[in-house]
């Protein structure tokens, strides 16, 4: 027997209290304890509470809560409850929640302490684990949204999710008013240039105004450059196509009387300083139809050069693969008429929009990071380590998913009204890419190294994304058993994920025996990815390194590559003309008949720009609740050891912040979108 000090921490999120009275349980290994105790927990507030309990609980294993209404479920946001035993010493126990309570059943909160289903000497976690997971797969079903796509949680709307999956009421005020501004600001735009020409390049001005950065001023009036053209291959918003040459492209047939040109790109070749950019991904997507116009795709081929002082320039546009039906594509040239080259490049920019927007924005980090988040949800209980590791790099993805669904790539959605690739085109173009997302592709040391752009000072994504993936593991703070260099100094020895993997997995053979674990592995690859092994996913983990590299790829996933992709949208899309949505004429074949008419007849229209810079604000912004890479303020890990290792995290995503300032001040462009208080701690937007 003895006195108890409880504490019950409710959330800040508007309508976190209730008004419905709170009943508590003690639970220990000896015995259970109902506490005299009804509370109207608060919003925000810490509430604590002694009361005597007449016999000996043992040590606490689990916290019962029971709301109580009689009229009005009002359902309540438990962050966490703590419990102070009998004794001036006694450690506080934690019982992580983090989550709403609805209804009258009795929730129970298992101690915090992260354990493997194996470690269960106690049969009531083995018990409480696979109640856990039964509801939650009742909870979290799959869905097949496209075939030949990866599946997705099922919901057709955000209000079908499960209440913990839901946007806080902040983040979904904030999320509807930005979408009533935005069309708001369209409207003025409209009623603006009502009367207006729009003739010329310049008269985009007319709308370029509102909400919109430093950098798309810059990009607005510096996007004609072919400087700048090269700079986005290696840092603007889509990194991820351009590769260095190994051998000339088949498809690059140099007619007669470019034979300067062709020797120009075998000397480059021999150097090691050509690149490409292959749109060939695009080649036979049907384009879309917007309000009875038929707009217009391309598969350009864009070669480039390294200059010795790191500037990226074109040497030649290829914009339609050759075809045994039609005459030989023109190639383009810095030397051409302005008009022409210019135009050229803006259909290397349209291409360069789809592919980033599908394949390596929604596919790539949105669908699957969602994968991600249903597999973990169906497989791994509240106490499983990787749950605890995962579960704040998974916050809002499935509702923002949900929406982006029901409003933006959905039939009558933004892409159907203002994207080339809209009316179906993009979903055969998601498929395309699917058979591209390989394991590696999700891993910046494969992937930069398969695209030979690795040790280019002037690659600032690459070096970053590096960087990060090295940090999402690295801590060197003691922990156990520290390797030492032969000066007996501590070495650098854990990661952040494998800092995490080794407390829990001492060995390989205790990676292969965890049950949950491989259960999520197969769920998904085999589920999820749509029985993905053929590209290089895992099935099973047979070691801790194997598992530490997956769990690496899920982290950077969720955060570092989907910032990389999704902040540049509002720098570099806010400007239309530099990366036009849609285009509504076809390439030109000759270069002598481009005029001012054909560039603005191919741009996109006033309604249809306006809606480009109105989403790319939306999406691209900085979010009101954003919160930085590593630094959730959910405690899910009890043990000091796991906290030092995210204390450790937190210290070098500071040290890389600062280094990546220092580069920044050095250089004539900054790349932004990779420092740590930049990247969100998940997809939500």
């Amino acid at each position: 027997m003895g006195r108890y000090r409880i504490g019950v921490a409710t959330g800040a999120w508007l309508f976190s209290g209730s008004h419905n009275r709170v009943q508590l349980w003690l639970v220990g290994a000896r015995g259970e304890a109902r506490l005299e105790l009804r509370l109207r927990p608060a919003r925000g507030q810490e509430e604590e509470f002694e009361r005597e309990v007449p016999k000996d609980l043992g040590p606490l294993q689990f916290v019962k809560l029971r709301k109580h209404h009689s009229l009005v479920d009002d359902a309540w946001f438990c962050d966490c409850i703590t419990v102070r035993g009998p004794g001036a010493c006694e450690e506080a126990t934690f019982f992580p929640c983090y989550r709403w309570v609805q209804g009258q059943d009795v929730l129970s909160l298992p101690e915090g302490t992260a354990r493997l289903a194996g470690d269960n000497a106690l049969d009531v976690f083995q018990k409480h684990r696979e109640k856990e997971l039964k509801e939650r797969r009742r909870l979290y079903c799959w869905a097949t949204w496209k075939e030949g796509l990866p599946r997705t949680i099922a919901a057709e709307r955000q209000d079908d999710l499960p209440p913990n999956s839901r946007f806080h009421e902040e983040k979904r005020l904030d999320f509807e008013w930005a979408l009533k501004a935005g069309a708001l600001e369209m409207v003025l735009k409209r009623v603006y240039t009502l009367l207006s020409s729009w003739s010329r390049l310049e008269d985009f001005d007319q709308i370029f105004w509102g909400q919109k950065s430093d950098l798309a001023e810059r990009v607005h009036h510096c996007w004609r450059d072919d400087e700048l053209f090269g700079y986005q291959f290696l840092n603007g918003a889509n990194p991820m196509v351009l590769r260095r040459s190994a051998s000339l492209p088949s498809r690059l047939v140099l007619p007669s009387g470019t034979e300067a040109l062709g020797a120009q790109l075998e000397r480059e070749l021999q150097s090691g300083s050509l690149f490409e950019a292959d749109f060939s991904l695009l080649d036979g997507i049907p384009a879309n139809v917007i309000r009875g116009e038929k707009q217009y795709l391309a598969a350009p081929l864009v070669m480039l050069q390294m200059r010795p002082e790191g500037k990226l320039l074109p040497v030649v546009i290829q914009i339609q693969p050759p075809s045994p039906s039609c005459p030989a594509p023109p190639l383009f040239l810095p030397s051409d008429p302005p008009l022409a080259w210019l135009l050229a490049k803006i259909w290397v920019r349209n291409s360069d929009f789809q592919l980033h927007q599908l394949q390596y924005h929604l596919l790539n980090t949105h669908l699957v990071a969602e994968v991600i988040a249903v597999a973990t949800m169906r497989c791994l209980p509240g106490l499983h380590p990787v749950f605890k590791l995962l579960i704040p790099h998974i916050r809002y993805t499935l509702e923002i998913n949900t929406r982006a669904r029901s409003q933006l790539i959905s039939e009558g959605g933004i892409f159907d009204k203002a994207v080339s690739t809209g009316g179906g085109g993009h979903v055969h173009l998601l498929r395309r890419a699917m058979a591209q997302l390989t394991y590696s592709s999700l891993c910046p040391p494969d992937d930069l190294a398969a695209r030979g752009l690795l040790g280019i000072p002037s690659a600032l994504y690459a070096h970053d994304a590096l960087r990060l993936w090295e940090i999402i593991a690295r801590v060197w703070k003691e922990l156990g058993n520290v390797p030492q260099d032969n000066a007996g100094e501590t070495c650098p020895h854990k990661q952040y994920v494998q800092g995490i993997v080794r407390l829990f997995y001492h060995r390989d053979d205790i990676v292969r025996g965890d049950p949950e674990l491989q259960a999520w592995c197969r769920e998904i690859t085999e589920v999820g990815l749509c029985q993905a092994q053929d590209r290089g996913f895992p099935a099973s983990f047979q070691s801790q390194s194997q598992l530490c590299h997956f769990l690496t790829m899920c982290v950077f996933t969720c955060t570092a590559q989907h910032g990389a992709i999704n902040q540049g949208q509002l720098d570099w899309y806010a400007w239309v003309p530099n990366a036009p949505c849609t285009m509504r004429m076809p390439p030109p074949t000759t270069k002598e008949d481009v005029k001012m008419a054909t560039v603005m007849g191919s741009l996109p229209d006033i309604r249809q720009a306006c809606l480009q810079m109105t989403i790319t604000w939306h999406l691209g912004r900085r979010q009101p609740d954003m919160v930085p890479l590593g630094h959730h303020k959910e405690k899910y890990f009890s043990s000091p050891k796991a906290k030092a290792v995210l204390s450790q995290f937190q210290t070098d995503l500071e040290n890389l912040e600062r280094e990546i300032t220092a580069r920044n001040a050095q250089v004539d462009l900054p790349y932004d979108y990779l420092r740590p208080s930049r990247i969100e701690n998940s997809v939500t937007i």
